[in-house]
């Protein structure tokens, strides 16, 4: 065990003992407490002090103290017995030695003990010791221990009683209490001293102090991986100190007769002084788990007793008790972090993206990579010093990353994204065997404003199948929507801290290009409908296009699952991109009608009686105040379409059957009966020789929405 003498100052009942021994040996000596335990054959007396200069507060101490003791003692007949006399003007038996057979009787006998109170004739009360014995104690083969709770502050002497009571062979621990004059305590107490003197303003320590005299001699040995040790303490006590307070004018006498003179006279007032007295503590020691720094990853282990703890955990860990990672990347991706080390963000931010990176990656990475990683630099210019898929094991991505410089320069947040969307990438060669597929992810890592248009850029990347994930402060808020596109792509912190507290999140946000948000698996026909009229503005658009973009990627977008389309209207209807059947501008009001779920998102003053009349319901029609406010109600309108989603269907409503066909329920299919017409759907002539209408397998379920919105072109 190491020596656990210095460090902070530990100060004990109001500054009365001053023991130097750091956190880690409090502790210690704490959970050493919770293990003591003399199971000896002793008598123990306590000699309380009830006097006036104690009084009432310090003497109820006392007793928490005795009372501590016992916790400690194997109180039983045949083991520990205790008894307890009260002292001041005369020694008073409270209550002997064969009184009370177990703990408990014990404790609550000394918490009814009254205070007596009286002058403080220590040297009587040994007396009374040397005439009576341990009064119901038991044959001299018993060791005796005397255990002294005083001040100190004798009317009388003790040195003669108190020698001829340790000349019996009683064991004497003086205990200090409230202001104690120790030198006198120090000549009560067996040899030696320092083990025999404690201070009751901390009852568990002194506990501890008594144990580690006992054990070994009338108690059992320390507990294993236990021991005593011994450092330096001071213990301070208040003495009167008498000083001059001033002058005053006195008159005195002289020799000659009726002649008197006037004089100053210095009159003086006592004080009390702190003086210390340098000493010995002991103390018994015990390990804790945390001596073999069970905590991994920056874990900080907190003892619980002498053989439990549990560790306090960085962001990111805490799986089992050894702070293992709580997150893991079980995503397969091609991940490229485009970090700022522009002037924008300083020195000490590009040095926090750097911890927040490594931290990160020790989070959900542990040992191995489970995907490519990446690290571009930019600012004027852009850099990739870390190709994405470089390193194949933590500690050297690690290394580095370490290596990383900060360089100044601008802010060129949109050259970078451009050059990172056309170079940050390895592609696969022609004619490899396994084409590398894997979705690929950019996460932005700035706290500066750009100086040039990000936008454009943005756009470009995503076109080219790049997830944009933006990571910065409120600051920044705005822009990094405008670069993910997608405001839950975007990953916003308060404070320096609050930055480390995300790393969950962009975690999930990460995975989210495997495990898009949505309906996932539903199927689902979804039409967006949007206003294309002159009366909404360019600026609008812009918003209204961002709206349908961040809408779809909520969902899985393939023939077999998500199949969406877009309308835009103004005058006329116009289909910008459809599913596999025709939507034409009188469907838009017969949507409803046909057991489709209409969703209506209206600004300004439209009429509200209308648009409620294409709703149906007022759940789904959503008035806002402004077209930037299309962001907010995402996660509405996606929970509203995946419920209807997951809601049971009639597979002939709408009907899928065209040129006035009739639709035929089967069990979980349909079949259209045509007139005139052939096809699965009834969607060619006869004159064309096509085959009679057969029996077909039911389409996606066609819950389609209508939106107030603007869209001039797909994405």
């Amino acid at each position: 065990m190491g020596d656990y003498l210095i460090c902070p100052t530990v100060w004990l009942a109001s500054g009365m003992q001053e023991i130097h021994a750091d956190q880690e040996t409090i502790g210690r000596i704490s959970a050493a407490g919770q293990l003591m335990w003399c199971s000896a054959s002793i008598d123990i007396l306590f000699l309380l002090d009830g006097s006036y200069s104690i009084g009432r507060g310090s003497f109820e101490r006392s007793k928490h103290f005795a009372g501590k003791l016992c916790d400690a003692l194997d109180i039983h007949p045949g083991r520990v017995r205790v008894g307890m006399v009260q002292f001041s003007s005369a020694p008073h038996l409270e209550f002997s030695l064969d009184s009370y057979l177990t703990k408990q009787e014990v404790k609550e006998r000394i918490k009814r003990t009254v205070f007596r109170g009286g002058s403080t004739e220590t040297g009587r009360a040994l007396k009374y010791i040397l005439r009576k014995g341990f009064p119901g104690g038991r044959n001299l083969t018993v060791p005796k221990i005397l255990i002294i709770i005083s001040d100190g502050k004798s009317q009388g002497s003790t040195s003669m009683p108190a020698m001829q009571v340790k000349e019996r062979g009683t064991t004497v621990f003086a205990v200090g209490i409230k202001f104690p004059r120790w030198e006198e305590l120090h000549a009560l107490a067996s040899e030696p001293t320092e083990q025999h003197v404690l201070f009751a303003g901390d009852a568990s320590d002194a506990a501890n102090g008594l144990y580690s005299a006992l054990s070994g001699s009338v108690c059992s040995a320390p507990i294993p991986g236990c021991k005593v040790e011994s450092f330096p303490c001071e213990r301070r006590t208040l003495e009167a100190e008498k000083e001059q307070a001033g002058s005053y004018v006195c008159w005195k006498g002289s020799k000659q007769q009726n002649v008197v003179h006037a004089s100053l006279c210095p009159f003086y007032r006592l004080k009390r002084v702190s003086v210390k007295h340098p000493s010995r503590c002991f103390r018994t020691v015990c390990t804790d788990p945390c001596d073999s720094e069970p905590c991994q990853n920056g874990g900080t282990c907190v003892p619980e007793g002498l053989d439990k703890y549990h560790c306090l955990c960085p962001v990111g860990y805490g799986r089992g008790i050894h702070c293992a990672p709580k997150l893991s990347l079980e995503c397969g991706v091609d991940l490229l972090f485009l970090m700022d080390s522009s002037a924008g963000v300083t020195l000490e931010g590009f040095l926090r993206y750097k911890a927040f990176l490594k931290r990160f990656l020790q989070a959900v990475m542990g040992r191995d990579l489970p995907a490519n990683v990446g690290v571009a630099q930019y600012d004027t210019n852009v850099r990739i010093p870390i190709a994405v898929g470089q390193h194949k094991d933590v500690f050297s991505l690690m290394k580095s990353i370490d290596a990383l410089n900060f360089s100044g320069g601008g802010t060129l947040t949109g050259r970078a994204l451009r050059y990172v969307a056309q170079h940050g990438f390895r592609s696969s060669p022609v004619f490899a065997d396994v084409l590398d597929d894997l979705p690929r992810v950019v996460v932005l890592l700035t706290d500066s404003k750009s100086q040039d248009p990000v936008a454009e850029a943005a756009k470009y990347a995503r076109d080219r199948d790049l997830l944009l994930i933006g990571v910065g402060s409120s600051f920044v808020r705005a822009e990094l929507a405008e670069v993910t596109g997608n405001p839950k792509q975007t990953i916003v912190y308060s404070d320096p801290q609050d930055l480390f507290n995300r790393i969950p999140e962009l975690q999930r946000r990460i995975c989210s290009v495997n495990n898009p948000e949505g309906c996932q698996v539903q199927s689902l026909d979804l039409v967006f409908a949007v206003d294309a009229s002159a009366g909404v503005g360019l600026a609008n658009f812009l918003q209204l296009r961002d709206f349908v973009r961040s809408n779809s990627w909520h969902f899985t977008i393939n023939r077999d699952v998500t199949q969406i389309a877009l309308v835009a209207y103004g005058s006329r209807a116009h289909t910008v991109f459809a599913l596999d059947t025709h939507v034409n501008n009188s469907a838009l009001l017969q949507l409803r009608d046909n057991g489709v779920m209409v969703f209506v998102v209206v600004t300004g003053d439209a009429e509200r009686d209308t648009l409620l009349r294409v709703a149906g319901s007022p759940s789904y029609l959503v008035r806002i105040s402004s077209y930037e406010d299309l962001r907010h109600y995402q996660g509405l309108i996606t929970e509203r379409i995946c419920e209807k989603a997951k809601s049971p269907v009639n597979l002939c409503k709408p009907n899928p059957c065209m040129n006035q066909g009739v639709c035929i329920l089967r069990p979980g299919s349909y079949w259209c009966e045509c007139h005139g017409w052939e096809g699965p759907h009834c969607e060619s002539s006869k004159a064309q020789g096509m085959t009679a209408a057969a029996p077909v397998q039911p389409p996606p379920n066609p819950s389609q929405i209508s939106t107030s919105s603007l869209a001039e072109s797909w994405l």
